[in-house]
């Protein structure tokens, strides 16, 4: 008889894992808490305006298709990608933007019309953080974080430095202008923490922006999680929505099944994908394997604050990934991971899906979803919203020349407590916790409950981190994991 693996969630760390153990014969059922699958990946639809509400960027295509091709498959068999140019375009003032092409010959000569001499640094650069992409995809992200000793290799013991400096001071170093240190310290962002934070290794995210490019599924990110559930059903997989998980129930210390609305579900193994620190709380506080102060001590990255407007007429000077970077990133930054508060002075990032897919809006009109980063677990309230959304909207229309309020046919938000009440988000975090050095690898939150037997945790509070493609990672390494346990 087959053993029955039951899935707390329906994100894209559960989906793959639930792919992968389902192709290893597993009896393999998901339980979402929403009405549809995906978890942060949502779709919002509204009077013909298509929104992804959560993940928008499409980096590293390498890990999506070597997931598909696990099973035989490919992208193409599922969706189609557009690679975009500009990946995306930054903003430092009015009438002064920086487009990032989608060729590393034109990244080249934008660098070098901004700093004279930077095209050859800027070479140089990249090819360490491709060796760095190399050893990180070869040898570090598809391991599942039970020892150190999976971080020694002889290849990373090359680059022990780069894990003891950082990637403002290995940008820094090497270029000057602003607006090109703040490019190239803009990926981590996707890590979740401070450029001087971040160990300097993670520079292979400048490889997957600039060397991999920016990308964009034909009719939205929700087309990925439309493919892995259609794979998942292929496998046998079965998907329960609008299904809260009440509790974890145990007998002694081992994980035995689930409650949902005062019904139980029986169970040889659950995994859960779903927020770690509140699926912890599911379980008594003896079985816990971290406490309130172990997480109140991490550094999470940031939550955010989300719009998503229906314009009605198409809106000019802008590109489908659009940065707004005309303020200090710095007094930003410090806003969410020193001293958190509400920022003064905002860096937003805007979202124009419609401009390279006309399926996401109207013809005519235009599909906007504004994002700013800020720091988790802040004071989240209605007249917030409101302010910080006259904040960017004015920005917004200023640097690009336009008046566009008058044109606004919808508005809708999603901020600190909706990340709460949708996703059980630990203080509301929109990206899980950051990769600094003391939070890499082995030393994040374990895949395998360290208290309770045949219970496992995936997604981004665990290895390998924040982002997608880790969420698909860490799928697969715990699939691996149950079958090898």
């Amino acid at each position: 008889m087959k053993k029955k693996i039951t899935i707390i969630g329906s994100g894209f760390s559960s989906l793959s894992a639930a792919c992968y153990l389902a192709k290893s014969g597993y009896q393999v059922n998901i339980y979402e808490k929403n009405s549809s699958p995906g978890g942060r990946a949502r779709q919002l639809e509204k009077d013909g305006f298509t929104f992804d509400i959560g993940p928008s960027w499409y980096w590293m295509p390498d890990v999506f298709e070597r997931f598909f091709n696990d099973f035989g498959k490919s992208v193409d068999d599922y969706y189609e990608l557009e690679r975009l140019d500009p990946g995306y375009q930054v903003y430092f003032g009015k009438n002064d933007s920086i487009y990032i092409g989608d060729h590393l010959e034109k990244i080249y000569n934008v660098f070098e019309e901004v700093e004279k001499g930077s095209a050859h640094k800027l070479k140089k650069f990249i090819q360490k953080a491709s060796d760095n992409y190399k050893i990180a995809m070869n040898d570090l992200v598809y391991r599942p974080g039970i020892s150190p000793l999976e971080l020694i290799t002889p290849e990373t013991i090359k680059k022990l430095g780069y894990f003891f400096s950082n990637i403002k001071k290995e940008v820094t170093n090497e270029f000057k202008n602003p607006k090109l240190t703040q490019i190239l310290q803009f990926p981590v962002l996707f890590l979740g923490a401070k450029p001087a934070d971040t160990p300097a290794f993670y520079n292979f995210m400048n490889f997957a922006d600039f060397g991999l490019g920016t990308w964009h599924p034909k009719n939205g990110m929700y087309s990925i999680v439309e493919a892995m559930v259609s794979l998942a059903k292929s496998l046998g997989v079965k998907i329960f929505l609008n299904s809260p998980v009440e509790k974890i129930l145990l007998k002694e210390n081992k994980a035995t099944g689930i409650k949902i609305k005062n019904e139980i579900i029986l169970s040889d193994i659950i995994l859960s994908g779903a927020d770690y620190h509140h699926t912890e709380t599911l379980i008594p506080p003896n079985f816990r394997a971290y406490s309130e102060a172990y997480w109140d001590k991490k550094v999470f990255a940031p939550s955010s604050l989300l719009f998503y407007i229906g314009i009605d007429k198409k809106v000019k000077n802008v590109s489908h990934h659009t940065l707004f970077f005309d303020v200090n990133f710095d007094s930003h930054a410090s806003a969410i991971y020193d001293n958190a508060k509400w920022p003064d002075e905002p860096l937003f990032y805007a979202n124009f899906p419609s401009i390279s897919d006309p399926n996401m809006a109207p013809e005519g009109k235009e599909t906007c979803f504004l994002l700013i980063p800020i720091a988790p677990g802040l004071e989240d309230s209605e007249s917030l919203r409101k302010k910080y959304f006259d904040i960017v909207f004015n920005r917004l229309e200023k640097l690009t020349g336009q008046q566009l309020r008058n044109h606004i046919l919808f508005k809708e938000s999603f901020c600190v407590n909706d990340f709460i009440s949708a996703y059980n988000s630990y203080k509301g975090n929109a990206y899980g916790m950051a990769n600094t050095l003391f939070q890499t690898a082995f030393l994040r939150p374990k895949l395998k409950s360290k208290k309770v037997k045949n219970l496992f945790f995936s997604g981004q509070l665990t290895v390998p981190g924040p982002g997608v493609p880790p969420a698909l990672i860490s799928g697969k390494l715990v699939a691996g994991l149950i079958e090898k346990n």
